[in-house]
């Protein structure tokens, strides 16, 4: 935790003037710790989310652009950490951060591609149909309002990385128009894709085609 997890206050905060950085070796965690969990709850969240929203963005970008993708999103959640809890010596992990980049290069990707949400009410779990960019809005209040509410109360750092979530949805919305292939390099849609629902775009479709 302590070396390969992110200390904002070893780059921006107090512990900085007692261990300055002194090489780009000492800025391993804002990586490392994107591949750190706090428990099999942590993990496993995190990468069912990823298998929700990777592999759609993947078959866009491509293997390689995906993978380098991934990385800088994630980094620069690690960033927008480190930079608001400058101060914070709670060791950050996880790879929410550059989950929330997939979920935000998604959503401008399909931002009517149709997912389902639960909405528990009392004890009854409901499922509804919203449009990805309906999805993202919820997502991404349930983010700011209460990144904003640590903000405003001085404490040592909080068990959940708002900022960094937030940081790597921006991140990954903002590359989006960056590191998208051509149309041209899209492979085929299989025959039967689309055939009982949505085209990744959103759009209807009819025998694998869209609706005219």
């Amino acid at each position: 935790m302590v070396t390969f997890g992110l200390i904002p206050a070893r780059y921006f905060g107090d512990l900085r003037a007692v261990a300055p950085p002194s090489s780009i070796v000492d800025y391993l965690p804002f990586v490392s710790n994107m591949f750190l969990h706090g428990g099999w709850t942590h993990l496993i969240v995190n990468m069912w989310t990823l298998w929700i929203f990777g592999p759609a963005v993947e078959d866009r970008l491509g293997p390689t652009r995906f993978l380098a993708f991934y990385l800088v999103v994630g980094i620069a959640a690690s960033f927008a950490h480190a930079v608001i809890n400058a101060d914070s010596t709670l060791p950050a992990l996880g790879a929410s951060g550059a989950v929330a980049g997939v979920i935000g290069c998604y959503v401008r990707m399909f931002p009517f591609a149709r997912l389902i949400m639960l909405m528990p009410v009392l004890f009854f779990p409901f499922f509804v149909e919203v449009p990805a960019i309906v999805f993202a809005f919820v997502w991404l209040l349930g983010q700011v309002i209460p990144g904003i509410a640590a903000l405003m109360i001085p404490t040592n750092g909080t068990n959940i990385a708002w900022w960094a979530h937030i940081g790597g949805f921006a991140a990954g919305w903002a590359l989006m128009p960056l590191i998208r292939r051509s149309a041209r390099a899209y492979r085929r849609y299989y025959a039967d894709e689309g055939s009982y629902g949505f085209l990744p775009s959103g759009t209807r479709s009819r025998g694998g085609q869209p609706w005219a």
